[in-house]
């Protein structure tokens, strides 16, 4: 219907050839979602698009989103049998990959093709894929791929159940997706080994958003109290504030970024922050937006306890590098601090950003 790497916007007759096509539903669902990507580009808005084609808004961001997942696994490769079935069908399967990698979006499409999963088992499996991808190191007996992420997930839940209806239940599950010969054998030595293992859940990281413009003061310097000369005037450097956070830097090794006020910053002794990606750290919400964060850690609390995240430092190749982690038994890494909080940026939306099809909540 329309290139998807076309970069100019479409004429008012291709306009209305692409409306017409979308109207009578011809072509793919792939034609469908690049026809309402170029009307977008031709300046038409998600309700007025519905008006001329029948689509949907929330249609319409699925496919697109789709489409995208969809032609992020031609560039991988996938089976071409996959490539076949998700041309013709299963863009809401596809839609609930997008928080995958696109290495793990190809397999698994190729994996939910093998065992004819719909998009509501797509949905329930893509999160525990996404946690599996995190880990450093696979456990054992289970290898890289889809199928033995999910098999690990549920021999790790069966594992913590006592009834043994539920237990069963997950166990088949775990045979039914499991890849690897070693992954099989660990699931089947439940069906014998009955010691119920209670895994103590890590605790919810403490994660806030910025909502308010008040709750984002402006930093300004201070040149001193009066009376001043002109040369002190002169000897403040301009301050030019830096998103997301309203950072900002003065001449020598010293930036300051500005935090509500709010209790938990108040009691803290010595709070100091660190910018992070969001994925970096411990237990972060596997379908939560990956983006920059500023951790607040008090440097006068380094007492550990079980329900805390603590910075440390960990030993490697360059040196002493810092840590966030989190443990159930008392770390082994001197304590340097505790996380009091983990701050988010600021959503900004704008009018822009509400026109592009493709954005994606959390």
């Amino acid at each position: 219907m329309v290139s998807p790497g076309a970069s100019s916007p479409p004429d008012a007759d291709a306009v209305q050839g692409i409306v017409l096509k979308l109207r009578r539903k011809q072509g793919t669902w792939v034609d469908w979602a690049q026809g309402c990507q170029a009307l977008q580009k031709a300046g038409l808005n998600p309700q007025e698009i519905f008006e001329e084609t029948g689509f949907e808004p929330i249609q319409q961001n699925q496919i697109v989103v789709a489409e995208q997942v969809y032609q992020s696994l031609i560039n991988v490769g996938v089976a071409a049998a996959t490539k076949v079935h998700f041309t013709q069908q299963g863009s809401d399967s596809l839609y609930e990959l997008r928080i995958l990698s696109q290495a793990d979006r190809a397999r698994t499409a190729d994996f939910a093709l093998q065992h004819g999963l719909d998009s509501a088992a797509v949905r329930d499996l893509v999160k525990p894929i996404k946690e599996y991808a995190y880990r450093k190191e696979k456990p054992a007996g289970f290898g890289a791929g889809p199928g033995d992420a999910i098999a690990f997930h549920f021999w790790n839940l069966a594992r913590q159940k006592d009834d043994l209806q539920d237990r069963s239940r997950l166990i088949a599950q775990g045979l039914r997706f499991a890849e690897g010969a070693e992954a099989r054998q660990h699931i089947e030595k439940l069906l014998t080994d009955f010691t119920v293992v209670k895994d103590r859940p890590a605790p919810r990281l403490p994660l806030y958003r910025l909502e308010n413009e008040s709750e984002l003061p402006r930093m300004i310097p201070v040149v001193g109290q009066m009376p001043l000369a002109l040369d002190d005037l002169k000897a403040v450097p301009v301050v030019v504030a830096e998103e997301p956070f309203s950072m900002v830097s003065a001449t020598g090794a010293s930036a300051w970024i500005a935090v509500p006020g709010w209790q938990v910053i108040f009691r803290a002794e010595d709070p100091v922050g660190i910018l992070t990606q969001a994925r970096q750290l411990p237990n972060y919400p596997a379908d939560a937006a990956d983006e920059v964060v500023l951790a607040v850690v008090d440097r006068g609390d380094r007492i550990w306890s079980d329900d805390g995240y603590f910075l440390t430092a960990e030993g490697t190749a360059e040196g002493d590098q810092l840590a966030i982690a989190w443990s159930p038994s008392p770390l082994a890494s001197p304590i340097l601090g505790q996380v009091i909080l983990i701050l988010r940026p600021r959503r900004v939306l704008d009018e822009d950003y509400n026109r592009e099809l493709w954005q994606l909540d959390e």
